[in-house]
């Protein structure tokens, strides 16, 4: 990676971005300054003056945000809703949002929320270092949307047949500095051509066939305990989510193993979206009633798993294993620190010249509440 000093952009910033100098000075009061390994850089960590959350202004340029994906509760009513043509039906998968983009020669990997990942970067360079470089030589101005998965994953870890450690998987094609996306057939054309894996396509199709098939898809994925579906019109403007009732009883799951770090929102808006799927599906009282059972088992056991463990002595908090060259997991393990995280390694073992580490995110707050509960603190409620 390039050490010397950030070039100033060509232009203003707020030109590059396509918002007036007033906005952009409002804007700079909210953007985080970072520096790794002599790149300096800012980034956005929340959607603000009509700029994407992510937004990272580097080296001169800027590297867009992704923008936020609208979910609906009904498919039958909000896909012929939100969608007027052809609807192209694609996997959203359970693991990281990436963007890659080529700066000052160098490719790099930001973060949804902006932040540059050492990690990442290693990673994709590892295992996709030659399919990108020919990608960014013909098409140096992209922005390679797409996201981590696997077991071995730092942030969120999830099992995918094919995938033994992390992976990459793209579902987005856009203009670096200005978001424009590129048309989901070109898209999925580029990336075959330059062998870079991508997402599961279900097929397109008008919006009313699509809001009539897509239970069967969500079903099959939810056997799977696969994430959901991505809906997006041809050109790629227009997306709508739609997530599995596993994905949710796993968000559900993942809340209450740490009670104490998710707030109200979070659980409500899960809570919510189970039961208009139950709705809209017809479900019995009987099937309603293993829903409702499967959904509290999520929540009280992953409590009670968290309880028990705190009264035992150990800690609580995202526990996730990785693989990669010694000093990749170095860098990884110094940004996640980096960024305030108190890490418990678990165990830290070489294999084949890879370090293989598992460590534990601790949650400070749920670990002292916990303990404190335990220790016989008074609850007023």
């Amino acid at each position: 990676m390039s050490s010397s000093p950030s070039p100033p952009p060509s232009k203003p910033y707020h030109e590059i971005l396509g918002v007036s100098e007033e906005s952009f000075d409002r804007l700079e009061e909210h953007l985080d300054r970072r520096v790794h390994d002599g790149l300096a850089y800012r980034h956005l960590s929340n959607h603000r003056s009509g700029v994407e959350r992510g937004t990272v202004l580097v080296a001169g340029t800027v590297v867009r945000g992704f923008p936020k994906i609208p979910r609906t509760l009904t498919v039958s009513t909000g896909v012929p809703e939100h969608f007027d043509g052809p609807v192209a039906v694609e996997e959203k998968l359970n693991g990281y949002n990436v963007r890659l983009a080529r700066i000052d020669g160098d490719v790099l990997a930001f973060t949804r929320s902006g932040l540059f990942c050492p990690f990442t970067t290693r990673i994709v360079r590892r295992e996709l270092g030659a399919e990108l470089e020919a990608l960014f030589d013909e098409y140096p101005q992209t922005m390679v949307c797409g996201e981590m998965i696997g077991p071995e994953n730092p942030y969120t870890a999830h099992e995918y047949p094919g995938v033994d450690s992390i992976a990459f998987r793209a579902f987005g094609w856009r203009d670096c500095v200005s978001g424009r996306p590129l048309s989901v057939p070109e898209r999925r054309d580029r990336y075959e051509s330059f062998g870079i894996p991508q997402t599961r396509h279900f097929g397109t199709d008008e919006p009313a066939i699509v809001a009539d098939g897509l239970r069967e898809i969500v079903e099959a994925l939810d056997e799977e305990e696969r994430e959901g579906v991505v809906m997006q019109s041809r050109d790629g403007s227009r997306q709508l989510k739609y997530t599995t009732s596993a994905a949710n009883r796993g968000d559900l799951a993942y809340a209450f193993s740490m009670p104490f770090e998710y707030g109200q929102e979070f659980v409500f808006r899960r809570l919510v979206r189970e039961a208009f799927q139950s709705v809209e599906w017809g479900e019995s009282n009987s099937t309603a009633s293993e829903r409702a059972h499967r959904l509290g088992e999520a929540i009280l056991c992953s409590m009670i798993e968290s309880i028990e463990a705190v009264a035992a002595g150990e800690t609580v908090g995202n526990r996730q294993t990785v693989r990669a060259e010694p000093e990749t997991v170095d860098a990884l393990l110094e940004h996640l620190r980096d960024q305030g995280l108190t890490l418990v390694i678990d165990e830290d073992r070489t294999t084949n010249g890879e370090r293989v580490v598992t460590f534990c995110k601790r949650s400070q707050s749920t670990n002292d509440r916990i303990q404190n509960y335990l220790d016989g603190q008074i609850v007023d409620v």
